[in-house]
């Protein structure tokens, strides 16, 4: 009897490999990725070249592919516990460990490749931000929570990459939109957490601190916090003369909202109060860096 690849078409079956690899790079995730670091890099270039704009686009796509790619080779046995992950190409067996450990091999050498075309600052946080995500990050998730402020890191460096590749060096402005993805992805993901606990837990991941058999309240009360420290980080670009008192304005606003939308999550501690801090933590980083970027002096 065929098996069932044989029964497709040659259509059917490139049409399902290219899903296959747009699962394996978490393709929406990464353009995401890429949309913060080219803004910032918009933010930060005194000229913007469109051709610039293009190279650090795929460096930052691919470098983020690759570390997406191997994040699922290292969890394939425990994304087949999850209904989120389960149809991942390799946890589903739909593609084997070799065939995408060489795509992450090749994703990563032409990545760090163009992102070396900026200045050496681009290409060694490209680098850093791969390993740490793959190699620190992905393995402490079964470990403690701990995990979270690791990946918060490699998760807010495209922004500075994205300055760096501009300016040539590490900036004050660097470091401020650095600090400001990074505190934001503490609501972000404690909201996420707390809606895919059950999923989390039952595929062994300690991401998420629990009380008994159910999320702990703390991690609300963490999102408060974090969020009300982006009030002043907001301000930094307006403080260096980088944008001006508009967007300043905006994000502050922005972030007093989170802050909101935090505090309504500590104090209700459920479903519908952990959903509308997560769509608004959607808004938050792209709202933010458009805003410095229009009101750019």
């Amino acid at each position: 009897m065929s098996t069932k690849a044989e029964q497709l078409s040659w259509g059917g079956l490139v049409l399902r490999k290219v899903k296959d690899y747009h699962m394996l790079v978490k393709f929406r995730l990464t353009l995401t990725v890429v949309f913060s670091s080219v803004v910032a890099f918009a933010i930060a270039a005194d000229v913007l070249h469109w051709g610039a704009v293009a190279i650090l686009a795929a460096g930052g796509f691919l470098v983020t592919g690759a570390a997406n790619t191997l994040n699922q080779v290292l969890e394939k046995d425990y994304d087949r516990l999850m209904k989120r992950t389960a149809d991942r190409p390799l946890a589903a067996g739909r593609m084997t460990v070799s065939e995408a450990v060489m795509f992450a091999g090749l994703q990563s050498l032409f990545g760090i490749t163009l992102l070396a075309m900026f200045n050496p600052w681009a290409a060694f946080f490209g680098t850093f931000s791969l390993v740490l995500y793959a190699f620190l990050y992905t393995p402490l998730k079964r470990i403690s929570p701990v995990a979270v402020f690791v990946g918060a890191i490699p998760g807010a460096l495209p922004t500075l990459i994205g300055c760096v590749a501009a300016q040539g060096t590490l900036t004050p402005l660097a470091l401020s939109l650095f600090t400001l993805q990074f505190l934001w992805q503490f609501p972000h993901f404690w909201s996420i957490g707390w809606l895919g606990f059950e999923d989390y837990d039952k595929a062994g991941y300690k991401l998420v601190p629990k009380s008994g058999q159910q999320p702990d309240r703390s991690i609300a009360l963490q999102s408060f916090i974090f969020a009300l420290c982006l009030v002043p980080v907001g301000v930094f670009p307006y403080w260096m003369g980088v944008s001006g008192v508009v967007s300043a304005g905006i994000v502050v606003v922005l972030s007093l909202a989170y802050a909101g939308f935090s505090w309504n999550f500590y104090r209700k501690a459920n479903r519908k109060s952990a959903l509308m801090l997560m769509f608004f933590s959607f808004l938050y980083i792209p709202v933010s860096l458009l805003a410095f970027f229009a009101d750019k002096i």
